[in-house]
């Protein structure tokens, strides 16, 4: 196998440990903004910001972690059959199924972009192409001229009214980030196939 596809999988998978390792401390941050919550509501007014900041919280902590999850092999398996195969078996079979993942995480990203467009004030049909419009606006003008660009931000409809694309934007890099560890996968199934040692 090329040295590009091994320095893939190594930069693929140093990234989503570093990126899981610092998410997984976001479950501390989920247990104050709780504590928080259940002592404003018992001693003091409760706050707004709680419920919605957990949810956030929570979105972050589980998207940002899934790469990480899928690199250790810790993701939901149905062990029936699974666990008694050979490696080579199980390398055929997670090299087939992972394209039925990569299509999901595919899909699922292109949503996350134009739900994110939405979000910032985008209303047509080429989130993409509004993304890199926006990039060459903000490299050739200005923040400024790239700022114009944006339209009415989307707002939660509760009574704190958080804005919703810091969220949206957390979840495309954590799809994406998902989408880059699966073709890791794929790559060191493929390995693993050709008889490599991985």
């Amino acid at each position: 196998m090329p040295r590009i596809v091994w320095a893939y999988i190594r930069a693929i998978d140093a990234m989503n440990r570093f990126i899981g390792r610092v998410a997984m401390y976001l479950i501390f941050v989920l247990i104050g903004v709780l504590l928080w919550s259940s002592v404003s509501k018992t001693f003091f007014n409760p706050s707004l910001w709680t419920l919605e900041t957990a949810q956030f919280v929570m979105v972050a902590y589980y998207v940002l972690g899934g790469p990480y999850s899928i690199q250790l092999g810790s993701n939901v398996r149905m062990d029936l059959f699974y666990g008694a195969w050979s490696v080579r078996t199980k390398a055929w079979v997670d090299a087939f199924t992972v394209f039925f993942l990569l299509f999901y995480l595919g899909v699922l990203l292109y949503g996350a972009v134009g739900s994110t467009a939405y979000s910032l004030g985008y209303f047509g049909t080429e989130p993409f192409s509004w993304f890199w419009q926006v990039f060459k606006t903000l490299v050739t003008q200005g923040p400024t001229a790239a700022g114009e660009m944006f339209g009415f931000m989307e707002r939660s409809s509760t009574a704190w009214r958080p804005l919703i694309w810091p969220i949206k934007a957390v979840l495309c890099l954590g799809v994406f980030l998902m989408l880059l560890q699966a073709l890791a996968e794929l790559c060191r199934d493929i390995l693993r196939l050709k008889g490599e040692a991985v």
